[in-house]
């Protein structure tokens, strides 16, 4: 292909758009004043050269695991409540919380009150969105653990809930001293 068919692709090529590169033709040499509209100052006799740019990809931002796991269990809201239930088809809250972690490589427990046992106890200021809120049957930090949900910062969770009937997005503060947080992942 001669220098003239090369310069016409070139231009084709830009006007139709290249996705994968952006395309750009410019007279060898081409002085700082702007390109004419026309494509007639591309002579035949003037050397061209194509410049291509890669597309520019968006940075790629690592999520912790806390983070996966937070984000993770929004996507199951709604599902139904079923007690003893471990699987989208329906979830009981520690069915719920096992089956996020297990997602995610991390085997635990089955019920809230061995959820607990197994997960380091951490202040709520130290808590993180994905680690799990534990509900004691008294203010008692070592009591038995009744419920459990994924905490999402704030005063926020996201929990199966026997009351909604489903996997639900609530505030735990109805429990008031009652409830503990507990990780293994950080």
């Amino acid at each position: 292909m001669g220098k003239p068919g090369l310069a016409r692709t070139a231009l084709t090529a830009v006007a139709i758009g290249v996705p994968a590169v952006s395309v750009i033709a410019l007279p060898a040499a081409a002085s700082a004043a702007p390109l004419a509209a026309s494509a007639a100052p591309l002579a035949a006799s003037q050397p061209m050269r194509v410049v291509q740019h890669p597309p520019k990809a968006a940075p790629h931002r690592q999520q912790t695991l806390n983070q996966e796991l937070a984000s993770y269990v929004k996507r199951l809201e709604g599902v139904p409540y079923v007690y003893g239930g471990t699987s989208p088809h329906g979830f009981d809250c520690s069915g719920l919380t096992q089956y996020v972690y297990r997602h995610f490589g991390r085997g635990i427990p089955r019920t809230a009150n061995g959820q607990f046992t197994a997960f380091r106890a951490v202040r709520r200021a130290d808590a993180r969105p994905g680690d799990l809120i534990f509900f004691h049957v008294s203010s008692n930090p070592g009591s038995y653990v009744y419920h459990v949900g994924v905490y999402e910062g704030g005063s926020d969770m996201v929990v199966a809930s026997t009351g909604a009937g489903r996997v639900i997005w609530e505030s735990f503060t109805w429990a008031g001293d009652t409830v503990t947080f507990g990780t293994i992942t950080h």
